[in-house]
């Protein structure tokens, strides 16, 4: 009888575990997804890829993103680069950066 609920009790446990770790993930993906959102709203169709991300405090990270934006069927895709400023799961800034260029993600020196 009692190891027919050590399988069961074995998975809620590892679930419960996994739970917050994947959180922050979904978390970051939601930001990103709704800034893809609200700065190409007219894109047909549109991928991103995060070079790096920053940790500057437990809940604020600044995400250096890649993004690939097609606009209109028959045109070009569109590259752009971003820095992405992400405090407690919202987006609190972005910037445009050049595609080329290195981000520079350090905390600031006081």
């Amino acid at each position: 009888m009692r190891m027919k609920w050590v399988s069961p009790l074995c998975l809620l446990v590892s679930l419960w575990v996994w739970m917050p770790q994947q959180g922050q993930a979904d978390d970051l993906t939601n930001v990103i997804e709704g800034f893809m959102a609200k700065q190409f709203p007219e894109a047909r169709n549109h991928f991103w890829v995060v070079n790096a991300t920053q940790w500057q405090t437990d809940n604020e990270v600044v995400v250096d993103l890649n993004t690939v934006v097609l606009a209109k069927s028959g045109a070009p895709p569109t590259e752009n680069r971003f820095l992405l400023l992400i405090i407690g799961g919202k987006l609190a800034a972005a910037q445009n950066i050049p595609l080329g260029s290195a981000a520079d993600c350090q905390p600031e020196q006081t």
